[in-house]
């Protein structure tokens, strides 16, 4: 087995590389011949059609831990891991028809300004600093490093070159606005999806000449006969990794909480949909909602794949870390590195654009919250258009650079992807209360939001600390009702809330979806329903 990249392998990650780069330079200059506004800048406004809208936002989504972290998860738990992927498919439907239309009929551009125009100013800028220091400290940081980690492992890159490559990569396709960003997405999605699925074609030949099935799609009955409890989706209590993943609570219980703050709540993903139409970012969402249901063949399978393959011999030493442990985030690397040269380069592109379609679309976030919702409101709010897409570039600039001197440090976790996840993710029940209560009780006081907000991490660390033995989801579920119970209790103790002036302009016409919606809707459900059905 030949390791790392071999001279063909460079040259078609180069042809990659020229083809984004020259592409999004031409989308820059055929969008900067008239004057453009903020707005334009940082949200695209009116200019994404819905296929770039979803492709862009999946490719912000996907990022290394998909290929190696649910790759490894795949080969440790199997196909429960996907529930990640094809709930976020539902929820996604979800959000299309009844968040997206509430922002864009008030004309919402960041989730500051939506916490500052239904509550008040103080809760929208302590949420704006949160979510600032979040993105940058943790956030972007955490892709930066893990991105760099896996192209050291994958391709044998120096760990500080990777870091510098990524984010000078990330910078290029970012400055350039939403708009360079959206259409390039489009581009890095086809290079993820075609790499990935070279990946998995790779994966399933080699047990179909291991156990001697004729081709790949008979491989498929072999690898659920060989590992037949990796294809359960609803873990029991006795699964060693039911904490992770508990039983039914994925599909009915707070896993919704979850994806419904991730994909509804936050700027880093609903931004591709703020400047659209409502028809054009619904159909963005639900083009989304279909990539979301084939983002498991590309990952997931591979990583049971290589679980069947080590079972029965293969892979002995590749997939044990330096003290003799089976290490499962192995799993996609040592299959990547038995590609054979040019198929190779094609999956480390595709690896490298999951990489960098997060990294610029966490950046524009970040620069898009500190321009409008800290810049533009206390530093200066007579600031010119031009002046304040040159502060975005300064944003992106100096969040990318913390990011990157920040980014080795994370070597000395262990798990520093599960670890990132589970303390990031402390706040989001109470994002989440203060958003849904937010949209649909007019009554909802300022005051109660910020309470939420401030009681959320203490909650979850005493959760987390005192009763460790319930699962995470649950956790998470449990906490948003305390939550939602606390801001309720507090709005009704206070009478101004029954004059509540802070209501957004809602009616039930904003919700009817067309024809077309419904019946896209009823399919995704239905296959999501077949995919349960079948793997239960």
């Amino acid at each position: 087995m030949k390791q790392g990249l071999q001279l063909l392998d460079y040259v078609v990650f180069f042809i990659y590389f020229i083809a984004v780069s020259s592409y999004g330079f031409w989308i820059y200059k055929k969008k900067s011949s008239k004057e453009t506004s903020s707005t334009d800048y940082f949200l695209a406004e009116g200019s994404l059609t819905f296929w770039a809208i979803g492709a862009s936002l999946i490719a912000s989504n996907i990022s290394a831990e998909h290929f190696i972290g649910m790759s490894g998860s795949g080969f440790a738990i199997g196909l429960a891991i996907a529930s990640y992927e094809w709930m976020a498919a539902a929820t996604l439907v979800v959000v299309a028809v009844f968040f997206v239309p509430i922002y864009l009929k008030n004309k919402i551009y960041t989730m500051p300004q939506f916490l500052r125009q239904r509550y008040n100013p103080v809760v929208a800028t302590t949420m704006a600093v949160f979510w600032l220091l979040l993105y940058v400290f943790v956030n972007l940081t955490s892709i930066l490093y893990l991105g760099a980690l896996a192209l050291e492992v994958t391709a044998g890159i120096d760990f500080t070159w990777a870091i510098a490559a990524l984010a000078v990569f990330a910078i290029i396709i970012t400055v350039g606005g939403m708009k360079v960003i959206g259409y390039t997405d489009v581009v890095q999605v086809v290079v993820l999806i075609a790499g990935g699925l070279v990946t998995t074609y790779l994966a399933m030949d080699l047990v179909a000449k291991q156990f001697g099935n004729p081709n790949i799609f008979s491989a498929f009955g072999t690898l659920k006969a060989q590992a037949e409890p990796h294809f359960h989706m609803i873990l029991k209590k006795d699964n060693p990794y039911y904490k992770d993943l508990p039983g039914l609570s994925v599909i009915i219980g707070a896993m919704w909480i979850n994806n419904l703050n991730y994909f509804g709540c936050n700027q880093y993903i609903i931004q591709r949909t703020l400047g659209a139409s409502l028809p054009t970012a619904r159909k963005g969402l639900l083009f989304a909602a279909g990539l979301k249901l084939i983002i498991p063949i590309i990952v997931v399978i591979p990583g049971i794949a290589a679980y069947v393959l080590f079972q029965n011999g293969m892979f002995q030493t590749e997939m044990l870390d330096v003290n003799g442990v089976v290490k499962p985030d192995h799993a996609y690397p040592v299959l990547l590195d038995l590609l054979p040269s040019g198929l190779k380069g094609m999956a480390f592109a595709a690896l490298t654009a999951a990489i960098v379609a997060s990294l610029a679309g966490k950046a524009n976030s970040i620069s898009t919250i500190f321009t409008l919702d800290i810049y533009r409101e206390y530093i200066k709010p007579d600031a010119s258009e031009k002046h304040l897409i040159r502060v975005g570039r300064y944003a992106i600039w100096t969040s990318m650079g913390i990011a990157a001197l920040i980014a080795p440090q994370l070597r000395v976790l262990e798990q520093a992807y599960q670890f990132i996840q589970e303390y990031s993710s402390f706040i989001t029940p109470g994002v989440f209360a203060i958003f849904f209560l937010g949209f649909f009780w007019k009554r909802t006081t300022g005051n109660a939001a910020l309470v939420a907000a401030l009681l959320t991490i203490p909650l979850s660390t005493a959760f987390k600390f005192w009763y460790e033995e319930i699962p995470f989801l649950n956790r998470m579920g449990i906490i948003f009702l305390i939550l939602v119970a606390v801001i309720i209790v507090l709005t009704l103790l206070d009478p101004k809330s029954k004059n509540n002036p802070k209501g957004l302009e809602i009616d039930r016409s904003m919700f009817k979806v067309s024809t077309g919606f419904m019946i896209t809707s009823i399919l995704i459900f239905g296959i999501l329903g077949a995919l349960y059905t079948v793997f239960w």
